[in-house]
């Protein structure tokens, strides 16, 4: 029973946090396409892109016609592609075009800078961390991913593909009536987009990993457990000179503790070879999930000969 209420408490954080990161990552790519895309006529991808080709042809509000083409592949989507798509992108589909025509309506707020390199600079940051916090709760952003997806579907080729080839078609069907800043700008923020989504993806709990070969292996991982409060794997492994079998130590600790972790191997092993690597994320037992139960007052040291 305790396992199942622990299941249900952790399944409740998961979605209250799924939807946190889904509202918020519209609402941020919404404002920014309201306060800087937009009043900058900064060239961009997707369904956004394409209402702003439309909307100099014909006296269409942006954020209709963007709820209008996102409604239409998300239901092409279910009938095509099937009902887990559906689910992973609807709140996306429905939630960016609301927040667009809210934003839209604040007065001033395409007022914010009349600096159009400012504004590219914020939009692609923005744009960056907008799409990671939706993409790193396992949603799609709809739009224009579902037409990219039913794209490969049919003609059985990589979805990357088409999310290159209609994002070209896209921009470029933009370049065709804008000047030559706007496209510049619309590389900037392309670009911007591209570093800012990379760092959120992988976005975490940063660590640092400890690979130690020594002979004093045993007493430095104790001394890990003891002192560090750290978890330990050992791993087998055969020197390359001597052809010696043993065993490496491995640990994963925070910044802080490496310089105690540092004492520790040169007190030991003064000798020992070690290897320090940064860790950008941690997961599993002892980071996003419970420790093991130990007592530490258990561990001693090996004897010595």
């Amino acid at each position: 029973m305790e396992t199942i209420k622990k299941k249900i408490r952790k399944n409740w954080k998961n979605d209250v946090k799924t939807a946190f990161f889904i509202v918020v990552g519209n609402a941020l790519l919404a404002f920014l396409v309201a306060a800087f895309i937009i009043p900058h006529g900064i060239i961009m991808g997707g369904t956004t892109g394409i209402a702003i080709v439309v909307g100099k042809y014909f006296d269409i509000d942006v954020s209709l016609f963007v709820f209008i083409l996102n409604a239409v592949l998300l239901i092409l989507g279910l009938l095509l592609i099937g009902k887990k798509l559906f689910f992973t992108s609807i709140a996306s589909t429905l939630l960016y075009p609301v927040f667009l025509a809210l934003f839209q309506r604040i007065p001033g707020i395409d007022k914010l800078t009349d600096n159009t390199l400012l504004a590219a600079l914020f939009a692609g940051v923005l744009m960056g961390l907008s799409l990671g916090l939706v993409m790193r709760v396992g949603s799609s952003t709809g739009g224009m991913d579902i037409a990219n997806l039913i794209l490969s579907k049919w003609t059985h080729k990589s979805v990357a593909v088409f999310v290159y080839l209609t994002d070209i078609i896209v921009v470029g069907a933009q370049a065709l009536t804008s000047d030559a800043e706007s496209i510049l700008m619309g590389i900037v923020v392309l670009v911007l987009e591209s570093l800012v989504l990379d760092q959120i993806m992988v976005f975490g709990q940063s660590q640092i990993q400890l690979y130690v070969v020594s002979e004093q292996y045993e007493k430095i991982k104790n001394r890990f457990l003891r002192e560090l409060q750290a978890g330990v794997t050992l791993s087998h492994i055969q020197t390359g000179v001597l052809e010696k079998e043993q065993k490496a130590v491995m640990c994963i600790i925070p910044s802080r503790k490496l310089y105690q972790a540092n004492e520790i191997i040169s007190e030991t092993d003064p000798d020992a070879f070690i290897t320090i690597t940064k860790i950008k994320e941690v997961h599993g037992r002892g980071f996003t999930a419970e420790r093991y139960a130990l007592e530490l007052e258990e561990i001693t040291e090996p004897n010595q000969d």
